[in-house]
């Protein structure tokens, strides 16, 4: 990869890639891939899928440089988390999301493994809970608080304003106390 590009911001890698630069586009492929393979698979709770959604994501960029317009002044990384986050909830709307079950080991009787198990069983139930939330709630969770974007950032990749997404992030949380709480109750003592 050409270190030059490596050095340059996201917006003048962008213009680059409009040109056609190979090495620009590898540079901002290499830089952000991480990033958003996070919100995909927080998305499609797939890896495998979440690969799939980033890679095409970053074809559609290569494909259509133009898609991304500086003009708007809109940051690459927000415009890009919408451009994942719109393939993703597409994606998951025409395949149901697979539990985590590919990411929970079997317990081997080493120290610490009940620890770990209490963990991830608790991990997946509050997993099966999000998804059980709207959709809209689910995203604004997932850019702000798994993502660390900021409200407003988040309210930009949806397309929505402020007030919109604190609404639904409040709404959101106050679901999950209570369904969790529910959840908590249900499972008997000892077996958590």
């Amino acid at each position: 990869m050409d270190d030059r590009a490596s050095e340059l911001d996201d917006d003048s890698l962008l213009r680059r890639i409009q040109e056609g630069d190979h090495e620009a586009f590898a540079s901002l492929v290499h830089r952000h891939t991480k990033r958003f393979f996070s919100v995909a698979y927080r998305i499609v709770q797939h890896r495998d899928d979440a690969e799939d959604i980033v890679q095409g994501a970053f074809l559609k960029l290569w494909e259509r440089p133009d898609l991304w317009d500086q003009r708007k002044q809109t940051k690459f990384t927000t415009w890009f988390y919408a451009v994942v986050t719109n393939l993703g909830l597409d994606h998951r709307k025409r395949k149901r999301p697979l539990p985590l079950s590919d990411e929970i080991d079997l317990v081997d009787g080493r120290p610490g493994q009940d620890d770990l198990l209490h963990h991830k069983q608790r991990r997946a139930l509050l997993d099966g809970v999000m998804l059980d939330l709207p959709e809209r709630q689910q995203l604004a969770l997932d850019l702000c608080f798994y993502e660390g974007l900021s409200n407003q950032e988040a309210a930009d990749v949806m397309g929505i304003n402020l007030k919109a997404v604190q609404s639904l992030i409040m709404r959101a949380k106050t679901t999950l106390k209570e369904r969790l709480k529910d959840a908590l109750v249900k499972v008997p003592q000892g077996a958590e």
